[in-house]
């Protein structure tokens, strides 16, 4: 997403490659965090919640070396209930002068300014359902407060004037007069910028006619047709070159525009602009085709370390191919589909910095994907705890909805562990349908809104896997212990404990590597529900070593995979699990041990219940307490004791 830095915390300055993934994800959290205070008010302004925007026509006037702006809002919006006031998110430190309603004026007592808000006394009590303009002109250097929502400085040996915004989470209000929420957007805008003719200007979506010249003012006009939320509205002017190239393939391709510093308009730069179309291309078919092909994809430089994926036209800091597939990916998740609150982030980040970490898979190979997927498993194992649904609290502070380890890193790592466990199949198209939701698409989604799609479609409940990734906290740290039993058989045995209280048991499939005297490879995944749980398979070779989860599929540390020399024995060789139950117990048997028939006995010896050729027992009719399972096999017969729930 945005990439914004924390006044108070370090830059990095550190280019993004295949090499360096990691790095690029950190700065780019660090620059989406770029509040020097720790705690914002992020809180849904309640005084906004009555009306809906339908349209904004932004008229702004602004010289790259004067730190200020001045402008007029015009806003089209329908009552949600009846109305005796308007209001706006705005800074105090921008006045405003005139207000109109329906190209009415209004006298300057019908409307104030106080704690970051514009209130507008209507003339009339505006009935539920209908629709009305209202016009605010305005003026004031934008706050310097920390979250520098509006940024004047210089850039290149020049040091030539430049302006940019970066609005996100809730900075719009401090450079023009907005409802900054997630719960309404904008169906459509228009930005008009007027700024010295020297200049270059850029905003949201396409221009649908040529710059106007006034005497030394050039008004550049951009028209976006499709839903946005305010944060993702901006603006830029400095002396940009522009670089165009297409994306797409013929009849329907569209023009990416890059806007691009001069003094960083050089080989190298244009060499890394080349994997845009690549990326874009890659996406589209992957996903579904990028979601404002009607108008364009493109970059603006500009100063804050990183990128910040404003529709239509991301900012950016540099042109790595990390940074650019990051923010591009943010315009399928994030601007088409965006986050319904705040404590949902990680659908923005985390599917950014995964859909990232895929261009590294198909790009690089298997290789620089799996060292990828290990930067970003021991970044997140290193503390133990944190969810990726943050708390009403933790949603107030922006360091904590751009945390690095957990919105970023361990966001895409939970995504990589649902593409494992759904398969690639059930997982894509589960997002592409996602994607397609007419409920969702140009709209806002909450987590259960992709918890539902992913479900559609694997049939199955995943209510388990986002109890314990997505709401809880920590980590699995396995103990896997694997054993020759008889030729051309293997036993596997894997326990866990947790890193955080949260979770008592992670249910996830478990991907080990056996390996041979020989060099042989053979790759087993086994579907691990409870402690303790054995698994019998078939393997070409006699087993001398053994390596847990070799790709990087799942999220642990310090868990490790032994081979067990000791010679097999029968006694040891059949398990019975779960031990107690409520529900269902089943024994764990080599594949080369038949089970020829099975009795289980209550504490008093009575027969309840007798099965051939069966591994596992439905338990839930029984009494609580003691019972016994005795198992004849072909290999002899064998007798546990478990205890119903």
């Amino acid at each position: 997403m945005r990439n914004i830095i924390v006044a108070f915390l370090f830059f990095y300055s550190i280019s993004i490659n295949a090499q360096e993934p990691i790095s690029e994800v950190c700065k780019i959290a660090n620059s989406e965090r770029r509040s020097a205070e720790r705690h914002m008010n992020l809180e849904i302004n309640s005084n906004t919640q009555n009306y809906d925007i339908t349209y904004h026509k932004l008229e702004f006037n602004v010289d790259p070396a004067v730190y200020f702006v001045s402008g007029k809002i015009t806003t089209t919006y329908t009552a949600l209930a009846n109305m005796t006031t308007l209001t706006f998110d705005l800074s105090n430190a921008l006045t405003v002068s005139s207000v109109k309603i329906n190209n009415v004026s209004l006298a300057n007592t019908a409307y104030t300014q106080n704690t970051n808000e514009l209130i507008i006394t209507l003339p009339a009590t505006q009935l539920t359902g209908t629709q009305a303009t209202v016009e605010v002109v305005y003026s004031g250097a934008p706050p310097q407060n920390g979250f520098f929502a509006y940024t004047s400085t210089t850039h290149g040996p020049s040091n030539t004037p430049v302006i940019y915004t970066l609005s996100e989470p809730y900075g719009a209000r401090d450079w023009w007069p907005c409802k900054q929420d997630l719960n309404d957007k904008i169906n459509n805008i228009d930005v008009y910028i007027t700024a010295p003719s020297q200049y270059v200007s850029v905003s949201n979506g396409v221009e649908p006619e040529a710059p106007v010249i006034n005497g030394n003012l050039k008004t550049t006009h951009f028209r976006h047709n499709y839903p946005i939320p305010a944060y993702l509205i901006c603006m830029a002017v400095t002396n940009y070159s522009i670089i165009n190239q297409t994306g797409g393939a013929a009849p329907n391709e569209y023009p990416i525009i890059n806007y691009i510093y001069p003094e960083s308009d050089t080989t190298s730069v244009r060499a890394q602009l080349l994997q845009t179309p690549l990326i874009l291309n890659y996406l589209s078919a992957l996903l579904e085709n990028y979601p404002f092909a009607n108008e364009k994809y493109g970059h603006a430089q500009f100063g804050w370390g990183g990128g910040m994926e404003h529709t239509t036209v991301s900012f950016m800091q540099n042109f790595s191919r990390g940074l650019i597939a990051h923010e591009m990916a943010h315009q399928w998740f994030g601007d088409k589909i965006t986050c319904g609150t705040w404590k949902d982030i990680w659908l923005n980040e985390g599917f950014a910095t995964y859909l990232a970490a895929i261009i590294i898979e198909n790009f690089d190979g298997p290789a620089a994907f799996v060292t990828e997927k290990a930067n970003m498993i021991g970044n997140i194992t290193s503390s133990a705890g944190g969810a990726l649904y943050l708390t009403d609290a933790e949603a107030l502070s922006v360091n904590r909805i751009f945390d690095y380890r957990l919105t970023y890193n361990k966001a895409a790592m939970v995504l990589h562990m649902l593409r494992f466990k759904l398969g690639d199949t059930v997982f894509f198209q589960g997002l592409r349908n996602y994607l397609a939701d007419s409920n969702l698409a140009f709209k806002y989604a909450v987590t259960t809104d992709l918890k539902s799609h992913l479900e559609a479609v694997y049939r199955s409940s995943l209510t388990e896997f986002f109890n314990d990734w997505v709401y809880n906290q920590g980590y699995p740290i396995y103990s896997i212990s694997v054993q020759n039993t008889t030729a051309g058989q293997v036993q596997i045995t894997v326990n866990q404990t947790t890193s955080h209280p949260s979770v008592a048991f992670f249910e996830m499939p478990v991907s080990v590597r056996l390996l041979g005297a020989n060099g042989q490879t053979f790759d087993v995944v086994v579907n691990n529900t409870v402690n303790g749980e054995q698994f019998n398979t078939s393997v070409p070779f006699t087993v001398t070593g053994v390596q847990f989860d070799p790709t990087k599929n799942i999220i642990s540390r310090m868990s490790m995979a032994t081979l067990d020399n000791t010679d097999f024995n029968f006694e040891t060789a059949i398990k019975i699990f779960p031990n107690p139950s409520s529900k269902s117990i089943s024994v764990s048997i080599p594949e080369n041990i038949e089970i020829e028939n099975a009795v289980i006995y209550s504490v008093l010896g009575q027969k309840i219940m007798e099965t051939k050729s069966q591994k596992t027992w439905d338990i839930s009719s029984f009494t609580s307490g003691i019972h016994f399972l005795t198992i004849q096999t072909n290999k002899g017969t064998k007798q546990f004791k478990f205890v119903k729930e």
